[in-house]
């Protein structure tokens, strides 16, 4: 039986202007009407056919990324079959190549569905003309159906969704309107004789005649609601209730708001701008359920109104222990939704959530942990804990959607809580295929900025993200790449996994002129797994687009420098656009200033430089610094001749020398002898809080994201992991391009680049390295450094302990013969 191969093109293949890719295709006919036959009867395209295209990457190591999109296809084919058989199976297993045998199923199956058997003769050529039409349109009906239905399931209704928590009891109908509730459909005929009737009388109708209009006028079908709404009598309608607007009753004016909900009325109509003022005029007259049924309604006319929320609240405040459970969580709801948080009710809130909170369905939790998010409300410690305690023990009976909202006030807070990590890496793998791309974007980044590495968790997100990825914002590539480079983690289809992503950054290109931070936030996380996609890095060291960085609320000045000088230190043949040098020194003056005041004076690292003064012979032997400024922390720099002795290097300590300064004092030789000789042998200077200090981050979500106005800051000299990296790097010494590696290796000895790390280098609970301070270690290698941690699982002990010890600890890491023999 012969082989039939068919090659079909993925969208997420497809070329793209601004990708400099490649593509080749060989086949027995080069006519475009051949190749066009070929696409619309895929059987008949020829087994010799071969399609490959390949993305430029830089790398030092000419490292390039192959596509083949009949293999693309037999491996998402295999991983589809291989999810379902073994789903109880650990994820991350080799592909084969069953691609053949899945296609010969396809069409067997395609074809005795759509013929009847042929017995004893050849089909005719026409027969076989069918056969081929029948067949393709078959395939092609089956692929529509697929496609649409996971369009369905990626789809996510940002008006809708937030508010599944109302179905859970009936007392949310009072104060919520529900947009599904059926009713009865009236004939286009009586919206014309209504408008009609209007225009007659001119607006003279009573306001019960004009609610019952806009009743009826929201009872016709969709189809001609905006068609309706743009007509000359809806208008004068309009009009009329404008004019006597305080003579309708409040229960009328709810029911004509109601109408114009169903009707879609824009946000910004006259008649809405009416209603709000005359709402924010009664507030005081309407009892709670009114208010927010008010507030629900503008709401889903997606119309802001902060006057109006804002009497709301204080009005709730005044009334807050009337408040029943499902008008909290609405009031919650409504918070969240007009992303405002009312300082006077925080404490209240989290009373009420104490008070309530075995009560609350597990979609109202979800409920109440997204406004707070939205609203980037502050929560206590201790209420977010309890509300973790609880998730963690119902994780499988919570719906995806409201397990995700959990997990975005989790980082918003910072929270450690472990067990309902360990939780989250039970029960999210078997979901991951059935969650849309922002649960999953959602899902990853919480991993990210907990630093939280569950190998489970990464590895099914990494398996199913490909065959999702048209589906992916810019927003969602970005934070995607930078969290699985955050936590150094390269799952086992990366090459199919990075690949589809870089690609789906090059089709979002003209989003990034928007929003400039995700396409750095990308591009960092790849330079964390040292992949560099040249067009990409090109388009972002641009002086058009380094001006684009400037007008962002978020500060990427310091994104760009970290970009820019890991390209010139990992990929020399880099010949694209790179940054003006007054850049680098204006980043170098704001990290300098942040270093020597956040950076250099960490107990940790002065503790360190003043033993290490002391054991090597005075301060021209160590220098505190940072020999790569745009990796964000300091180095300790020692140098040792191949014999072991140190050599001296640091002619000049500039920040000593200047706080001394400020004070009058020359630093000399004898006066730092005299500091030495003089120090207590037995004196600690940290205590144990300081190693518990690096867990305090502070950190704001992206709302839309700005990731919430995302950012993220030191912590024990840590980088914390968001949508955009804002802290500073340090030294303005290397500018330049670094020198060759040859020259930087001294041949009469080694040069020592001594890390004195945090638990914010690392995972949570764990030794392995986050992305940046791979990036770090990796380059200080290939600039001829030989990197010697004091790690702080070591060191920090050390602080408690005598000077004799620590002395001690520190001659073996620094005379240990293996470095010299590395270095060698």
């Amino acid at each position: 039986m012969a082989t039939v191969l068919i090659c079909r093109r993925f969208p997420r293949l497809s070329r793209v202007t601004t990708l400099s890719t490649t593509a080749k295709c060989k086949a027995e006919s080069g006519s475009s009407k051949s190749k066009q036959k070929k696409e619309e009867n895929p059987e008949t395209a020829n087994t010799g056919t071969e399609c490959a295209a390949t993305i430029q990457l830089l790398n030092p190591l000419d490292y390039s990324v192959s596509y083949n999109p009949s293999a693309y296809a037999r491996r998402r084919a295999a991983s589809q079959q291989h999810a379902a058989r073994n789903s109880g199976q650990a994820l991350g297993d080799t592909f084969g190549s069953p691609g053949t045998t899945q296609v010969q199923h396809t069409f067997g199956t395609a074809s005795s569905q759509a013929l009847p058997p042929v017995r004893n003769a050849l089909p005719k050529p026409e027969s076989k003309l069918l056969l081929k039409q029948t067949i393709s349109a078959h395939l092609s009906a089956t692929q529509t159906e697929e496609e649409a239905k996971k369009e369905k399931s990626e789809m996510h209704d940002s008006k809708e969704d937030p508010r599944m928590f109302q179905k859970g009891r009936p007392e949310y109908k009072s104060f919520s309107y529900n947009k599904f509730e059926p009713v009865e459909t009236l004939p286009l005929e009586e919206g014309d004789s209504i408008l009609h009737s209007v225009a007659v009388c001119n607006g003279s109708q009573s306001p019960g005649t004009i609610t019952d209009y806009f009743h009826k006028l929201s009872r016709l079908p969709v189809e001609q609601h905006a068609a309706l709404v743009s007509k000359p009598g809806f208008n004068t309608l309009g009009r009329c209730t404008i004019k006597n607007i305080r003579l309708f009753s409040t229960s009328d004016l709810i029911d004509i708001l109601k109408a114009c909900v169903r009707l879609v009325v824009p946000p910004t109509h006259p008649l809405l701008n009416a209603c709000e003022n005359e709402f924010c005029r009664r507030v005081w007259d309407m009892n709670l359920d009114q208010l927010l049924l008010v507030a629900d309604c503008w709401r889903c006319l997606e119309r802001s109104v902060p006057s109006y929320l804002s009497i709301l609240f204080s009005y709730a405040n005044m009334h807050w222990k009337d408040l029943t459970l499902p008008q909290f969580v609405q009031l919650v709801y409504i918070i969240g939704e007009g992303r405002r948080s009312p300082t006077d009710l925080t404490q209240k809130v989290e009373s009420m959530i104490l008070k309530y909170l075995d009560s609350f369905t597990l979609e109202e939790l979800g409920a109440i942990c997204l406004g707070l998010f939205k609203s980037l409300s502050g929560i206590s410690d201790h209420v977010m804990r309890k509300i973790a305690d609880r998730v963690s023990l119902q994780m499988e009976d919570m719906s995806t959607y409201a397990l995700v909202n959990v997990l975005k006030i989790l980082r918003y807070t910072r929270m450690d809580h472990l067990r309902i990590l360990k939780e989250l890496g039970k029960v999210i793998p078997a979901r991951i295929p059935t969650i849309n791309i922002q649960g999953i974007m959602h899902i990853t980044l919480t991993c990210s900025s907990l630093h939280y590495f569950d190998e489970g968790v990464m590895a099914a997100v990494a398996m199913s993200l490909p065959s999702k990825v048209t589906y992916c914002r810019s927003k969602d590539a970005a934070k995607f790449l930078w969290s699985f480079g955050c936590l150094d983690y390269e799952p086992p289809n990366e090459e199919e996994f990075y690949s589809s992503l870089i690609e789906q950054m090059h089709r979002k290109l003209h989003e990034f002129r928007k929003f400039p931070e995700h396409l750095l936030t990308g591009l960092l996380g790849l330079a964390f797994v040292k992949r560099y996609p040249e067009e990409l890095i090109d388009y972002a060291l641009r002086d058009e687009f380094v001006q684009k960085t400037r007008g962002s609320k978020y500060e990427l000045r310091k994104d760009l420098f970290t970009l820019s000088k890991s390209v010139e230190i990992e990929c020399p043949s880099y010949q694209g656009s790179r940054l003006p040098p007054q850049l680098y020194q204006e980043i170098t003056k704001m990290v300098l200033d942040f270093a020597e005041q956040e950076i250099y004076v960490r107990p940790e690292i002065v503790e360190a430089v003043s033993l290490l003064e002391s054991m090597l012979g005075g301060p021209e032997y160590v220098k505190n610094h940072m020999i790569l400024p745009h990796t964000r922390s300091s180095d300790l720099e020692v140098h040792l001749a191949m014999d072991g002795h140190p050599i001296p290097f640091n002619s000049k300590d500039p920040i000593a020398d200047k706080k001394l300064k400020d004070i009058g004092v020359s630093l000399t030789d004898d006066l730092m002898t005299q500091l030495i000789k003089g120090r207590s042998t037995s004196q600690s200077p940290v205590e144990v809080e300081n190693e518990a200090r690096t867990a305090n981050q502070e950190r704001e979500e992206e709302t839309g994201t700005p990731h919430a106005g995302n950012r993220a800051v030191f912590s024990g000299g840590a980088l914390i992991a968001d949508a955009t990296l804002q802290v500073e790097p340090k030294s303005g010494r290397y500018l330049e391009a670094p020198p060759p590696l040859a020259l930087n290796r001294q041949p009469q000895g080694v040069k020592l680049a001594i890390q004195v790390s945090n638990r914010n280098h690392y995972c949570y609970s764990s030794k392995r390295l986050l992305g940046l301070h791979c990036l770090k270690r990796r380059q200080l290698k290939q600039l001829g450094y030989v990197v010697v941690e004091l790690p702080f699982w070591e060191w920090f002990p050390l602080l408690k302990r005598t000077r004799l010890e620590k002395l001690s600890y520190l001659h073996y890491k620094i005379f240990d013969p293996a470095l010299l023999s590395r270095a060698g």
